[in-house]
């Protein structure tokens, strides 16, 4: 399998496992994902889950890539460090207000569940 082949696919798995920690926790246990600014509620739909979860697939990607270009030797160690940097960093949200623990919870495991998929899959070598 190609390089490209198994990043695209890598991506596409990362996609899919957002949407099935949104459906387990939305249409299967009937817990609407909802986050609140003010006066506005936002509902967290698969929409706006695939769409998320597929711009930080390709993000990262495009980071391994340009990485490989200029720091070939260490691109993938980089890589990796870089990714759990992101991951970290994209937990920060879930420390103000705006939303209940369930949906705190269900979007802290989508992010977990990307990454697991994104860490290895795109990291791998050939």
């Amino acid at each position: 399998m190609s390089t490209r082949t198994r990043r695209l696919a890598a991506t596409a798995l990362a996609v899919l496992a957002a949407v099935l920690v949104w459906l387990v926790a939305d249409p299967l246990l009937g817990h609407r994902l909802r986050m609140a600014d003010g006066e506005e509620t936002l509902d967290i739909t698969a929409g706006p889950v695939v769409f998320v979860a597929l711009l930080a697939s390709l993000a990262g990607w495009g980071l391994l890539a340009v990485l490989e270009r200029f720091v070939a030797a260490r691109a993938r160690t980089v890589w990796i460090s870089a990714a759990g940097a992101v991951l970290a960093v994209s937990f920060l949200p879930f420390l103000g207000d705006g939303m209940d623990g369930g949906t705190r919870l269900t979007l802290a495991l989508m992010h977990v569940a990307v990454a697991a998929v994104l860490i290895p899959g795109l990291g791998r070598r050939v």
